[in-house]
């Protein structure tokens, strides 16, 4: 994988304070950057491995299993809906992975809340779902922010306090060797180039990774290629997919009129995103999304399907 040497080398002086004494379990050994082991000794070419996101079936886990095994992918992403079921025979669904010949890629395990009063609470809940990625076999955990833009505006210190929160969730997962990313998305904190650029300089690079969901870096006014430069000793998997924006009709603000479209559909220059990949050699999983199907005559593997053939058909990619 990118990354790595330049991660550490950027590794900053966290201050410390009440959270860091009181909330984090004292690892056995400093926790290290996993970058370091996983960049390659020599120089490789880039290699993109595609898995699928089964958000686009609503909570239908095992059918977003089946569907993507059947479309041809390697690896899929789930949300932490599917933890209560699994919690305690994590081998169960690691079986059914295993049968379908698939990779859990990472586990989205929600928004960090940044309520003060939470803190303890949510690091466990995100260190505890980092344990089930792990138990069940998978590579990743992904995390987004609790920050609700349209009820309030953001300040410097919430940058500060999901910064720290997010420092504190991944010395615990990284300590069972799970990366955290986390993932940049529209009407949260983490919404423009800017707001992501301000989170990254407020975590600890080697404890908190970029999970790059190019749709919503476009939608908050970036470019994805672009993000893909800038970031690249930090990316620790990807979100591809497309959107539509502004929506027919639509008045006010044009960036927060969109829904996100089957690849190839939207606006999102792709070709130009995927060329910054080679450039950078990245080498790791791309997860398709899908947040809805757009179409609601098309099921979500039929709409999984178009996705495919582009990339397949237009980008001369192998899924």
């Amino acid at each position: 994988f990118v990354g790595g040497l330049g991660a550490i080398a950027a590794a900053s002086t966290l201050p410390t304070d009440s959270l860091a004494n009181s909330l984090v379990q004292k690892p056995l050994h400093p926790a290290t950057d996993l970058w370091f082991f996983q960049k390659p000794i020599t120089p490789a070419p880039a290699q993109v491995m595609f898995g699928y996101a089964a958000i686009t079936w609503g909570g239908n886990d095992m059918q977003a299993i089946k569907d993507v095994a059947e479309m041809g992918f390697k690896g899929i992403q789930l949300r932490s809906n599917i933890v209560p079921e699994y919690a305690s025979k994590p081998k169960a669904l690691r079986d059914i992975l295993s049968q379908h010949q698939l990779e859990m890629v990472a586990l989205s395990s929600g928004g960090v809340q940044l309520a003060p009063e939470r803190e303890r609470e949510e690091i466990e809940k995100h260190a505890r779902h980092g344990a089930f990625v792990r138990d069940v076999g998978g590579r990743y955990l992904q995390v987004t922010d609790g920050f609700a833009r349209r009820k309030s505006t953001p300040v410097a210190d919430d940058y500060k306090r999901l910064g720290r929160l997010m420092t504190e969730i991944g010395k615990r997962t990284v300590e069972i060797g799970i990366p955290l990313g986390y993932h940049n998305h529209m009407k949260n904190l983490g919404e423009t180039p800017e707001d992501v650029e301000r989170l990254m300089n407020e975590s600890d690079p080697r404890y908190v990774k970029l999970e790059l969901d190019i749709a919503h870096y476009f939608q908050g006014g970036g470019d994805p290629a672009k993000a893909a430069r800038q970031y690249k000793d930090r990316l620790l998997f990807l979100h591809i997919k497309d959107v539509e924006s502004p929506l027919a009709g639509a008045t006010g603000d044009p960036r927060f009129s969109y829904r996100f479209v089957e690849l190839g559909r939207g606006k999102v220059d792709l070709p130009a995103f995927f060329a910054a990949l080679k450039e950078i050699e990245f080498r790791g999983w791309a997860i398709v999304e899908l947040d809805a199907v757009p179409d609601k005559t098309r099921t979500p593997k039929e709409a999984g399907m178009i996705s495919k053939r582009y990339l397949e058909e237009k980008l001369k990619m192998k899924v």
